[in-house]
């Protein structure tokens, strides 16, 4: 226990002169804003939990027959998604109850006529902030696409036990030379996917110039040791220059190199918010050689969104900070509703933002970070507001 106790000792040291080099007024701002943020954490989380996955889960119960016990564990997977989505909400009311109340109390008066200016207690308004947009962009990666992901499969175990499994129906995919990027090499078709087997194969080669042969196949399947597709019951037409076929070779079994990526594109049943970032890269790698612009772009935006979405709690922080900051009599009730007003406004133009990406008139990055942008030029207006 002694040895314990004085391992202990030197770090306890450490930590006291680091804390006691932090300005006062730092250390005091700080002591403020926990109180009010967990505050902010629990509320949200709470309403996010019940209006997002409570409903939907009850009523899985009532008409499907979702076990209860399954229900619950649907819902504490569910919880981390929530959390996250709370890391700014909670951020903003911080500030605004933090700053209303030093307001209210003439506090901000007095430092004003000390000579503070608004700019000098933004700083640990902005460093809290930044904490926060640490630990929402943690949950969001580690923690939040894992238990969505496996909350996904709980449910669709209980509920489609009894049912057939679910087809993937026309994929498409597109091979293009690494090199260039921009030459066709082989297009991939499949009417059908059941799980195991692509049905309905057509396989058209471009590799040199011009169509070189088309595969046939009823059906075909990926060879995990070989590495290679199996096709069966097929025919393989070779193509002359001039159109016409020079050969034509039926068989009941040809293995053929193509890549894995027509697989991994009829078996990928994930979301963008069942996935990190690194993952969602790699299957939007995927998409862009499957020729489908309409996804393309979706996943552009989500992933996009993935990295601006953290830094909400920054311009956030700010706006609240000059929010409260500005001189006003007010209560914890205003901070409140105001609190829900913003993100309603925030979350209004992330979607407009969203929906121009999509449809090809903005580029993703624009919509994806443009609230953002939006939100950091109110904020620092607002500030100067405060600061006269």
């Amino acid at each position: 226990m002694a040895t314990a106790a004085f391992s202990l000792n030197p770090v306890w040291k450490f930590l006291r002169f680091w804390v006691r080099r932090v300005p006062v007024l730092d250390r005091y701002l700080w002591q403020l804003f926990l109180p009010p943020f967990l505050f902010g954490m629990g509320a949200f989380s709470s309403i996010g939990l019940s209006v997002g996955a409570l409903f939907e889960t009850v009523r899985r119960v009532v008409e499907s027959g979702l076990p209860l016990t399954t229900a619950l564990q649907v819902l504490a997977l569910k919880s981390p998604y929530f959390v996250g989505l709370a890391f700014p909400m909670a951020t903003l009311l911080t500030m605004l109850l933090t700053f209303g109340r030093l307001g209210t109390n003439s506090e901000l008066v007095a430092l004003r006529a000390c000579g503070v200016r608004a700019r000098r207690w933004v700083i640990p308004a902005l460093l809290f902030s930044l904490l926060t947009t640490g630990l929402t962009f943690a949950v969001n990666e580690a923690i939040v696409p894992v238990s969505n992901y496996q909350a996904t499969v709980i449910v669709r175990q209980a509920l489609d036990r009894d049912r057939p499994r679910v087809e993937r129906r026309n994929i498409t995919y597109q091979e293009f030379d690494p090199d260039t990027g921009k030459q066709l090499l082989r297009l991939f078709y499949a009417s059908r996917f059941d799980g195991r087997y692509m049905r309905g194969l057509t396989v058209l080669d471009f590799s040199q110039e011009g169509l070189q042969q088309i595969l046939s196949a009823e059906t075909g399947f990926w060879n995990q040791e070989r590495k290679t597709w199996e096709f069966q019951n097929g025919t393989i037409y070779l193509v002359a220059h001039d159109g016409s076929y020079r050969n034509i070779i039926q068989f009941q079994k040809q293995e053929i190199t193509l890549p894995r990526a027509p697989l991994d594109l009829a078996t990928q049943r994930r979301t963008p918010e069942e996935m990190s970032i690194v993952e969602a890269q790699d299957y939007l790698e995927i998409l862009k050689r499957s020729g489908n612009l309409t996804k393309i772009r979706e996943w552009e935006v989500r992933i996009q969104q993935k990295i601006a979405i953290p830094f909400i709690c920054l311009v956030l922080g700010l706006v609240g900070t000059a929010l409260g900051s500005l001189p006003h009599r007010s209560s914890g009730g205003w901070a409140f509703g105001l609190s829900v007003v913003i993100i309603f406004v925030y979350y209004l133009l992330m979607f407009i933002g969203d929906a121009l990406s999509q449809a090809g008139l903005i580029a993703p990055m624009v919509g994806a970070w443009f609230p953002n942008g939006l939100g950091l030029l109110t904020g620092i207006y607002l500030l100067r507001q405060a600061d006269r």
